[in-house]
């Protein structure tokens, strides 16, 4: 029980009106997010450039983007420890620097396959930490009512902007300037690092949990300046247990396994249709018969309409409507199944309504549980959840592009493409629907006994 002359800070910023400095750090993360979903989508528009002067098969052309991926895997699952021992800030700050530095690097030095792979492997691990640290700030600064819009326009929002700049330099850049433009034109996010340094503070929960009391004084009175007063004398707590040190072990005590899991899994499924398309959709529409602009500009429609899926996706969660795995398995269902209509269907009209519905939902639902994932955990360990989902998750996205080349070097057709992204998105939403399926049958036996 928290006494008067104590403040649980976990309450205050969650019925915290949105101030100007909501807003500035939104848009920070936002543009921090923007070079993370450019970087990570742009290897599909390398692929065209570079799969015949360097001899590679389909399969290895995969691994372009796979390679990134794998990085990714494992910057994703460590930064979650740093993050929950370190802080938020510096290690953000961090995986910032190393994309920046190793961004510049692949432009001047990949050359051929095993280079341009190594490059961005190790740019990898520094997106690894952007993504998911990125929705953990975000969770922890967002008021309760409104948690999964603000991550979406806070981190979703910059995600696919990114995907649909790299999108638009693959289209009208790489022509005149070879895909060594792409990687020139990431190194952007430099100057952005040091605004970030400059404005970007701890996150107020990490404050709380490590006991950083006069930073969290003053970070409070910014974020709720009708309270300032309030917080000069009182004692600021939160009411949330100390995590267990080893941060991974506690996701998989017996009060989360099964949601750990269960998101695990999603992640897994979700992560290999999304990669797996967005990597290869410019070259296979290519070989359905599309132009070259239209075929690079259905990766840059995709995640154009994944923040819209997301947001609406987001505004319905939000507003507790028929809860979010429930939600979840609709968006996944319906993009699974779009998808796995073109294997029926070519024509261009058909193929630019598919990919913005698959963008749609399949991307779109992506946004939402890595929120869900944020919110299912507590601040000692959230980074940890979070950097675990997407890290498991990446699994799933090195596979997909792999994959994908190799059923296309098998079956010489992308028909095999779609039937493969599909079932993973329709199989996601059955997982994800049994975190519903549970809740309901918990519901009814509660009511049951009382």
């Amino acid at each position: 029980m928290i006494s008067q002359s104590e403040i649980d800070v976990h309450e205050e910023l969650a019925g915290a009106a949105i101030t100007p400095l909501h807003k500035i750090l939104g848009v920070v993360i936002t543009l921090i997010t923007l070079f993370d979903g450019y970087d990570t989508f742009n290897p599909a528009y390398v692929i065209h450039y570079v799969i015949k002067p360097w001899g590679l098969l389909p399969s290895q052309a995969g691994l372009l983007v796979s390679s990134g991926l794998i990085g990714f895997l494992f910057g994703a699952m460590a930064h979650g420890m740093a993050a929950d021992r370190f802080g938020r800030r510096s290690t953000l700050l961090a995986g910032l620097w190393i994309v920046n530095l190793f961004t510049v690097l692949t432009a001047v030095f990949a050359t051929d396959f095993l280079s341009f792979c190594l490059l961005r492997f190790v740019t990898g691990l520094g997106l690894g930490i952007l993504l998911p640290l990125g929705t953990t700030y975000i969770n922890e600064l967002a008021p309760q009512r409104v948690s999964n819009r603000f991550s979406l326009w806070g981190v979703t929002l910059g995600w696919s902007l990114g995907g649909v700049f790299a999108g638009l330099v693959g289209v009208f850049l790489t022509p005149q300037y070879g895909w060594q433009v792409l990687y020139y034109v990431g190194a952007a996010s430099i100057p952005l690092t040091f605004v970030v340094h400059a404005v970007l503070p701890e996150s107020p929960k990490f404050l709380a949990a490590s006991g950083r009391i006069q930073e969290l004084r003053a970070l409070l009175s910014r974020l709720r300046p009708e309270r300032r007063s309030a917080y000069e004398h009182a004692s600021l707590r939160t009411a949330e247990e100390p995590a267990n040190r080893n941060t991974i072990a506690a996701l998989l005590t017996p009060r989360y396994r099964r949601v750990s899991l269960t998101i695990w899994l999603t992640a897994f499924l979700s992560l290999f249709a999304i990669f797996g398309l967005t990597g290869w959709i410019p070259t296979v529409m290519i070989k359905r018969g599309e132009t070259f602009a239209a075929s690079f500009g259905f990766g840059a429609l995709m995640q154009a309409t994944s923040f819209f899926g997301g947001l609406a996706l987001a505004m319905l969660a939000d507003r507790g409507f028929a809860g979010t795995p429930r939600l979840l398995a609709a968006w996944w269902a319906v993009g699974g199944l779009a998808v796995g209509s073109l294997v029926f269907v070519n024509g261009h009209g058909f193929n630019l309504a598919i990919v913005a519905v698959a963008g749609f939902c399949v991307i779109g639902a992506q946004h939402v549980l890595n929120n869900f994932t944020a919110n299912s955990y507590e601040t000692g360990f959230r980074a940890s959840g979070v950097g675990m989902e997407l890290g498991v998750g990446r699994v799933g996205a090195i596979l997909g592009p792999y994959v994908i080349g190799l059923l296309q070097q098998a079956t010489g057709g992308p028909d095999a493409v779609f039937w493969a992204i599909g079932g993973a998105a329709i199989i996601a939403a059955v997982v994800i629907g049994s975190l519903a399926v549970q809740t309901s049958v918990a519901s009814v036996g509660m009511a049951a006994a009382e």
